[in-house]
Parts: C-alpha cells; structure tokens; sequence
C-alpha cells in the first residue's frame, strides 16, 4: 500500500472546489503507482490554515468530489485523519527526495497524504485499485506543533501527541512518498515524521526540482525572475 503525501491546498466557495489544478498536477504519481502493481493509494493534505482544529470549511470533502471525477473512479474519503479505527490497519505511500518508487510497488497499499466512511475495513484491508483520501491533517494540532483553540490562545502540541500522531500515520503504508513540493519546506509530521524504511519522491516534486535546478544553475539568457509569496 503506498502513502503519498500531496499538496491540495486548493481554493473553494461556497463549499466547491474552484481551480483543480494542484489535484490535477498530482495525478500522474497516483495513477503510476495504481498502474504498477500499487494495491491501494492514501493521499494525506492540508486545506487552508484551521489552526490545529477541526473546521467544516476546510474539510478535504469537496476534494474527493474532484478526484472521482478527474480518476474517473470513485474515491473514498474518511471523516478522520488518525486514531484507533484507521491505525488498525493500511499501508502509505510517500515520495521523498529524489527517490523514485517503480521497483516499491509490487503488490503494496500506498499512501499519498491526502475518506466518506464506508465501512473501516476499506482503509484496512481496501480492494486492490483502491484510492483513499483522509481528512483535513491540520485539523490536529500534531501536524504543523502548533495551533489556536477556539477561544483564539495559542496552542502548542505536547511532544508524546505528536510522536503518537506521527507513527499513527506511519502505519496507514508500505512505502512514503512525497509529491508536496509547496510543503517540502515545512518541518511538519507529515512531512519530516514518517517512519517507514522505504521512501519516496512523487513526479510533481521531480518536476518542480528539476525546473529549479535549470533555473538556477543554467538558465537560457537573458530571463526575467518573477518571485510572489
């Protein structure tokens, strides 16, 4: 079972996604991985910025909606992100460096940081081609270490939380990968606290690197640099 980290930190209104194109730039790592012998795929991502908190308006649900659409097969989605009902039981894919995954995915589950509850036995024992999709990871404060109640006081994550939060993740793969370069940087669990031996990079963060190192090392000249944040 593969785990994948991905980035779809994407806009929404009125509860509708309104530009795909993070889910779409994702696609070739997820179908590789079901087109290569992957027995399931788990995406694991972020929405938005809930402060640690669960907050229906960052709900990764609307992304689900997208994915059946754009896999053309339906996708299950689960309300949660960990806890004893997901941890009994899958396997996680993530990309990490410059790492490649083909020779990983003979007969495994895999992970891709990103469920609708049908039952827990799919996320436990899914059906060979599945693809599984877990809620908001920010709405733990485990995830980025640090967040804000509801009454608006800074919250910090106690260390235990977070180890737990982190191996919780590390049981739902085989093997990591990583496809979230607009969260490469960060020192959060899903991104730094994965535990499995055998890790990953997606072919979006492939791209993005590549691309960067062209620019920075041998750029076609003359070139105009335009940085935002």
């Amino acid at each position: 079972m593969q785990r994948t980290r991905v980035d779809f930190n994407v806009p929404l209104k009125e509860g509708k996604v309104t530009n795909t194109q993070r889910i779409t730039a994702a696609l070739p790592t997820i179908k590789y991985a079901l087109d290569n012998g992957a027995k399931s795929v788990v995406l694991m991502s972020h929405l938005g910025r809930p402060d640690g908190r669960k907050q229906d308006k960052y709900s990764m649900a609307p992304v689900k909606g997208e994915l059946d659409k754009l896999l053309a097969k339906p996708v299950t989605f689960f309300y949660q992100t960990v806890g004893p009902k997901i941890d009994s039981g899958t396997v996680l894919l993530f990309v990490y460096k410059f790492k490649l995954f083909p020779f990983l995915l003979q007969t495994r589950n895999i992970f891709i940081r990103l469920c609708w509850t049908r039952g827990w036995a799919a996320c436990t024992s899914p059906a060979p081609g599945t693809v599984l999709l877990l809620e908001n990871l920010r709405f733990h404060v485990e995830e980025e270490g640090k967040g804000v109640d509801a009454e608006g006081n800074k919250i910090k994550a106690d260390k235990a939380a977070v180890d737990a939060f982190r191996a919780s993740l590390s049981k739902l793969g085989d093997v990591y990968v990583n496809d979230a370069f607009g969260t490469a940087h960060r020192a959060h669990s899903s991104m730094v606290g994965c535990q499995l031996a055998q890790r990953a990079s997606g072919f979006l963060l492939k791209k993005e690197l590549t691309y960067f190192a062209k620019a920075l090392v041998s750029p076609e000249r003359p070139f105009l640099a335009i940085l935002g944040g």
